[in-house]
């Protein structure tokens, strides 16, 4: 008898979805809306970027995310990387009709190297390390790879009126599983692929209107995204 009952319980907890995962519906698509800036100091290596995001589950309404970061670079004379460190502010909407929210600071280092293939393929490879602050979680850290490549279409080069294909892929490594109260995460945190069409309307304003495929431990989803790149 003790023996059926527990493997009841066993059959029962298999079949039954996990938590958070059947909340998401993975075939609606969602939408981010975004605004990134950078400028420097005039002639020095110094300068601010940033951005701010409005994720959505789905087209509009309801909210995954409201991201809002910014950093100090600094760019060193006889090297071509970008170095930033900066803070992030992340408040983190539920699925569905649940208006909870979750809070999060974010303290990051970046290390941006841009490396051009030819006349036509323009790629960024960015490397950052995240210190988190999640709102009833233990501290947590997380490690991310981000490769960019940018084609031009009907222009050699990322000139004004130019057209391009924009792509991207980064992965997420957590730094932990124990994250408190008694709750862990997979290593594996995340792994988003971008593809995108993309229109220089001068040197200092860039928009992009692509699909991104974001694929955690647990869901994936193809989230659509609009975004403008704005150099200061």
């Amino acid at each position: 008898m003790k023996k059926s009952i527990f493997l009841s319980i066993i059959c029962i907890s298999i079949l039954l979805p996990k938590s958070g995962e059947a909340q998401i519906n993975e075939d609606k698509l969602g939408a981010w809306y975004m605004y990134f800036f950078n400028t420097t100091f005039k002639e020095s290596s110094w300068g601010i970027q940033g951005d701010i995001q409005y994720r959505n589950w789905n087209t509009a309404g309801d909210l995954e995310q409201l991201l809002l970061r910014g950093g100090i670079t600094y760019e060193p004379k006889q090297a071509d990387v970008k170095l930033t460190f900066g803070y992030g502010n992340v408040t983190t909407g539920s699925y569905g009709s649940d208006n909870s929210t979750t809070s999060e600071s974010r303290i990051y280092q970046e290390a941006l190297f841009p490396v051009q293939f030819g006349n036509r393929l323009y790629t960024n490879h960015r490397f950052r390390y995240e210190q988190r602050f999640v709102e009833n979680q233990d501290f947590r850290t997380r490690y991310r790879y981000n490769l960019f490549l940018n084609i031009p279409l009907n222009k050699a080069t990322m000139d004004d009126k130019a057209l391009y294909l924009a792509l991207y892929n980064e992965l997420f490594i957590n730094g932990e599983r124990n994250i408190g109260n008694g709750n862990s995460v997979e290593i594996f945190d995340r792994n988003r692929f971008y593809v995108a069409a993309g229109y220089v309307i001068k040197k200092e304003l860039k928009i992009q209107l692509g699909v991104m495929k974001q694929a955690t431990d647990s869901w994936q989803k193809n989230q659509l995204q609009f975004s403008f790149h704005q150099t200061l």
